[in-house]
């Protein structure tokens, strides 16, 4: 058997491997133009091979994200002997975009042929779900799926910033379930948890576009009312009132429940380096003075 005839079988074997990694990959020129696409690719971004070659990648690559392409691209054109790895989103052919790594390494001219690059591109969609889900789990309540403490303290202080920057004046509404415990004590937790949903969507239905709900924990909740004075404030928890005179009907037994909420609120221009613990105990201690005068 001839040397020339392995030599021709051994790149019909690779460019074979090429074709048909599960993976997608890529050859490109040093300035990202597709010399060879493989099929996975193809099958990844809904073209075939063919109608990928000579593309830019920059033309396939998310418009938001074009900027970082190119300056990773940039980089591997000055550390030529480095691997190079982004995260961006590509293009498919019916306008989808899909979350991808890239992989690049920068292979030397050799023989009289130009530099060029070898690049995986991994489908990172599930990953990039698993985080999204990560982070929302961290900020938000599991129950209701409202935002959690630590979100609440966040957006605060965002409202409170930009009230200053506005002018706008800025409420908070600290909210507590009046008899919360005697409800889990005669119907069990299941059913209170149950009673904090029902709440919680009867809350959200009160609240404006521009308002912001969370749980904070146990019967707490809280809700932000951005660009409000007082007086909206006080037409919001007379709406909540209101909605709150239906008994929740779980599994054909009506429960009542009530609330005691205290309303904080801060002038448009105050400076906020102490505006939201301030807010939070001004907004606290008149919720506990109103569930004093309802047991009263």
């Amino acid at each position: 058997m001839s040397s020339g005839y392995l030599a021709s079988s051994h790149a019909a074997a690779r460019h074979a491997a090429f074709l048909h990694a599960p993976m997608g990959m890529a050859v490109t020129t040093v300035d990202g133009v597709l010399v060879e696409v493989n099929l996975a690719l193809g099958t990844l971004l809904g073209r075939t091979p063919e109608a990928l070659r000579g593309t830019s990648l920059f033309d396939l690559t998310h418009p938001d994200d074009r900027e970082d392409a190119r300056r990773s691209c940039a980089g591997l054109r000055v550390h030529r002997s480095s691997h190079w790895r982004h995260e961006c989103r590509f293009l498919c052919l019916d306008g989808r975009s899909v979350a991808v790594q890239v992989a690049t390494s920068w292979v030397d001219a050799d023989g009289g042929q130009a530099a060029y690059l070898v690049m995986i591109i991994e489908d990172i969609r599930d990953r990039k779900a698993v985080e999204a889900g990560l982070r929302h789990q961290a900020v938000h309540d599991p129950l209701t799926g409202l935002p959690n403490r630590v979100l609440f303290r966040d957006r605060l202080q965002h409202a409170l910033d930009r009230g200053r920057r506005e002018g706008t004046e800025t409420c908070v509404l600290m909210i507590d379930l009046d008899g919360f415990k005697e409800i889990n004590d005669r119907y069990g937790h299941p059913v209170g948890d149950r009673v904090l949903a029902a709440f919680a969507d009867r809350l959200t239905a009160a609240l404006r576009a521009s308002d912001t709900a969370a749980r904070l924990g146990g019967d707490e909740f809280a809700v932000i009312c951005e660009r409000s004075t007082p007086y909206d404030a006080e037409a919001l928890i007379a709406r909540l009132h209101t909605l709150l005179v239906e008994p929740f009907d779980l599994d054909g037994s009506p429960i009542p429940v009530r609330c005691s909420i205290g309303l904080g609120h801060v002038h448009g221009g105050t400076d906020t380096s102490a505006g939201v613990a301030t807010l939070i105990g001004d907004a606290d201690r008149r919720m506990y003075a109103d569930k004093r005068r309802r047991r009263g």
